[in-house]
């Protein structure tokens, strides 16, 4: 089954007209998309048809947009069951480029796209870059980590798509970061926002004040942030500060993005990926403007089409302002346990396989959360095997320590310092439920 084909794309710089197109115009596109999308899936991915075909629903059923509730979610596991490649919907010849993002097994869960796949993202990425104020011409100072993180390449290829000359920095290296940008005075920063204090702090530290640059948008995603720190970054760097979102199995960066005319939420944009809020208990879905979790079903994408992907982002639907789609609320929270440290998915039971695989040291653990200025930092803190003590002496149980946060690097791709504490070091709880998690960020 052929994708539908797409409407004109516009020109760098300009918007493209479905950003201004009415309501009935963006939901019968939706719908038309829609269709396809489901058809494509049920015919050419083993699960959608499995999982289709057990809830009774066929793509034929599809008769508007409300639907597509009767349709089954897909979750972040149902990506690690079929690792690698086991829901692409097109032969792996055609795919042109893979992405991947840590799982909760050593796994990642893996993406891929099509060379149309590409395209669309770069578009989607560049129209975000012009909702917030870029323009062709600009230079964009790409700090985003680059490599099977989808950060940097997504905003890369939408930066060149809109016409912008790009510095692909990538993450890491803050002398040189600063040092770049005092010399080739980039228009547009694209970084997490906690990095982005991070740089303002070494400008500070080197008596340059980062209101000073040639920095006048700064593009924001890949951890949640508040208003308050967009108010620092503004205040600090004499910038416009943006929201952008993403993730990785739904496309990377460029989901949605804030305008630069209204700064009120991001805009998602709908010609591409379909929305819902749901109630994370019962999956029933919420009206516009109740807070729920975050569900999306793309519409276009051929290589890994996605069916009523369940985010765990706990947000909102705000109605369209500056352009024709709904807007997203600010992300408060998740329906699961993962954690986003600096950018990095992280969850509890990725560290908890890692410590069982280690003989010397006992199940109990704690992951604590605090700030190292104004980026994040995790401490893992686990037990000591009674035997285990007294036959490693300090030099071994140092080694052991690193060890394990050598695997946590590696396998989870977050930087920790490890704590091993004796026997019983870890409090228990009264209550008999582990206490997993301390998170002093907020503290």
């Amino acid at each position: 089954m052929l994708q539908p084909e797409s409407r004109h794309a516009p020109r760098p710089g300009e918007l493209d007209p479905i950003e201004r197109a009415s309501r009935d115009e963006l939901q019968a596109l939706q719908l038309e998309r829609l269709r396809w999308s489901l058809q494509h899936a049920y015919d050419n991915v083993a699960h959608y048809r499995q999982a289709f075909d057990e809830a009774g629903v066929h793509p034929a059923d599809l008769k508007s947009l409300a639907d597509l509730a009767k349709f089954p979610f897909t979750e972040k596991k149902t990506l690690r069951d079929h690792y690698p490649f086991g829901l692409f919907a097109v032969p792996r010849e055609r795919v042109v480029r893979v992405h991947a993002s840590s799982g909760t097994t050593g796994k990642p869960t893996v993406v891929g796209y099509t060379q149309r796949d590409i395209d669309t993202w770069a578009d989607l990425v560049a129209r975000s870059i012009r909702a917030a104020g870029g323009r062709p011409g600009d230079m964009v100072h790409v700090a985003y980590g680059y490599g099977l993180f989808t950060g940097g390449l997504g905003a890369h290829y939408g930066a060149e798509r809109l016409g912008c000359t790009v510095v692909p920095m990538s993450g890491g290296q803050t002398e040189k970061q600063v040092q770049l940008i005092q010399d080739f005075k980039p228009d547009i920063i694209m970084v997490t926002p906690s990095y982005m204090l991070t740089l303002m702090e070494e400008f500070r530290r080197q008596g340059i004040d980062p209101a000073g640059t040639s920095i006048r948008i700064g593009i924001f995603g890949a951890e949640p942030w508040t208003d308050a720190m967009r108010r620092e970054i503004e205040g600090g760097a004499g910038i416009d500060a943006l929201d952008i979102y993403g993730l990785s199995e739904v496309m990377g960066p460029g989901v949605a993005c804030e305008c630069i005319e209204s700064k009120d939420g991001p805009v998602i944009w709908e010609d591409h990926f379909y929305p819902e809020i749901i109630d994370p208990d019962t999956g029933a879905v919420l009206p516009d403007g109740e807070e729920g979790e975050l569900v999306f079903t793309s519409l276009s994408k051929e290589a890994l089409p996605i069916i009523r992907y369940r985010t765990r982002d706990l947000t909102h639907l705000l109605p369209p302002t500056a352009r024709a789609m709904r807007r997203m609320g600010r992300i408060n929270g998740r329906s699961d346990d993962m954690l986003i440290i600096r950018g990095v998915n992280v969850f509890p039971s990725q560290v908890e396989e890692l410590i069982l695989g280690m003989p010397a040291l006992a199940p109990q653990y704690q992951l604590v959360l605090s700030r190292d200025g104004h980026l994040d930092a995790l401490e893992v803190r686990c037990e000591l095997r009674e035997d285990a003590a007294a036959s490693l002496g300090q030099d071994g149980i140092d080694g052991l320590a690193r060890e394990l946060q050598h695997r946590i690097k590696t396998y989870v791709g977050v930087s920790t310092s490890v704590s091993l504490l004796p026997a019983q070091g870890i409090e228990r709880s009264l209550t008999g439920k582990a206490r997993r998690v301390v998170d002093r960020r907020k503290q």
